[in-house]
C-alpha cells in the first residue's frame, strides 16, 4: 500500500454507534478532558511546540459568545472526544492573544502538520464547510437542523436527511506505449499562474466506473486514447470536499488534440525531463509540490515503482 498522502492517515474513531445518542454527544462536549479544534473562515488554529501541531483547546478555553454554530463531533481519541468549531472573528482574535497560537490556511496547515494531524484537518474542513453549504433542505427549501454530532442534517419540515458528500475525481499519469514519456498538462487557472504542468483530472460522472472516467477525462482534455488502467492511491482533497482517485494508464494513441477551453498546453515530456523536474533542476517543467498526490504519481512513474 502507497504511504498515506497529505490529508489522509486520520487516527481518530468516528465513533459511528456513540454519535447516534444525541444527549451523549452534547454531554461529551461538556467535559473537561474533551478536545475542541477551532477554526476561522475554514482557517484552522496551530501551536508551535516546537513543530507546528493542531491547536486542541478544552471546553473552557472556548469563549461562550464565540461558536458561529454547534460543535462538528470528528471522533474519539485517547479517551477524549473530539469536536471541530467554528468561531467568529472576535473569538479567533481573542484565542491567538491568549493561546499565542494562529489561525492558518488548511492548504498551508497540511505542508507543515504530520500526516495523522493532516487527516484531522480534513475531515474537520469538509465537514464545516458542507454545513455551512447546506442550511436549508434541498428537497422543502426549508432550514435544517445538525444532527449525530454533525455527521447528518435533518429537516424538521418534511423529514428528510442530508449527509455529507465526497466528490470522487480521478487524476492520472499516461505513459506512453514505449514507457518513456508521460502526458501531463496545464490547466486555466491556477496551474497556469504558476507554469506547472501536472497529471490531468476531472471529477466522475454519475453511473462512470473508474476506468471509464479515466478514459474519459483523458480524451476530453488531451484527445488520447487510454487503456491499462491501474490503480495509485487516494487522498482526500478538502477543499471543498474531494476524494483524489490516482491512477496509471497506458496510452493506445499519441497524437494530442487538446481541449483549448479548458486547457493551456498539454505535452509529453520524458522520464529524464520529469526527474529533472523533481529535483528543481529542469528549465521547461515544474510540477507539482509533494503536498498534492500529483507529484507521487509523476514521481512514481518516472521511478519506475
Amino acid at each position: 500500500m502507497y504511504p498515506p498522502h497529505t490529508f489522509a492517515a486520520n487516527p481518530l474513531d468516528r465513533g459511528e454507534v456513540e454519535r447516534r445518542d444525541e444527549g451523549w454527544i452534547a454531554a461529551q462536549a461538556q467535559l473537561p478532558q474533551s478536545q475542541f479544534l477551532p477554526f476561522s473562515n475554514l482557517n484552522v488554529l496551530l501551536g508551535d511546540d516546537p513543530a507546528p501541531t493542531l491547536g486542541w483547546l478544552s471546553p473552557d478555553g472556548i469563549p461562550s459568545d464565540g461558536l458561529t454554530s454547534t460543535p462538528t463531533m470528528l471522533g474519539m481519541m485517547d479517551g477524549a472526544t473530539h469536536f471541530a468549531i467554528e468561531v467568529n472573528e472576535d473569538a479567533a482574535a481573542f484565542i491567538e492573544d491568549w493561546t499565542d497560537m494562529r489561525f492558518v490556511d488548511c492548504r498551508a496547515a497540511g505542508e507543515s502538520l504530520p500526516g495523522p494531524e493532516g487527516g484531522i484537518v480534513a475531515q474537520a474542513r469538509a465537514q464545516l464547510d458542507w454545513h455551512r453549504r447546506h442550511r436549508f433542505c434541498s428537497v422543502c427549501g426549508q432550514p435544517t437542523e445538525k444532527r449525530r454530532g454533525g455527521q447528518m442534517r435533518f429537516c424538521p419540515a418534511c423529514k428528510a436527511q442530508h449527509f455529507p458528500r465526497t466528490d470522487p475525481v480521478v487524476i492520472v499519469v499516461v505513459e506512453d506505449k514505449e514507457g518513456d514519456r508521460c502526458l501531463l498538462g496545464q490547466s486555466r487557472g491556477r496551474l497556469q499562474r504558476m507554469r506547472m504542468y501536472s497529471a490531468l483530472a476531472g471529477f466522475m460522472d454519475q453511473g462512470e466506473a473508474i476506468e471509464e472516467a479515466v478514459a474519459r477525462e483523458i480524451m476530453e482534455e488531451a484527445g488520447i486514447e487510454v487503456k491499462n488502467v491501474r490503480y495509485h492511491s487516494s487522498q482526500p482533497w478538502p477543499f471543498p470536499s474531494s476524494l483524489m482517485i490516482g491512477c496509471i494508464a497506458e496510452a493506445a494513441t499519441t497524437d494530442i488534440n487538446m481541449d483549448a477551453e479548458e486547457m493551456t498546453d498539454v505535452q509529453w515530456f520524458t522520464r529524464s525531463e520529469v526527474l529533472l523536474a523533481l529535483k528543481g533542476k529542469s528549465e521547461r517543467l515544474t510540477v507539482p509540490a509533494p503536498l498534492a498526490i500529483a507529484h507521487h504519481l509523476i514521481k512514481s512513474w518516472a521511478m519506475g515503482e
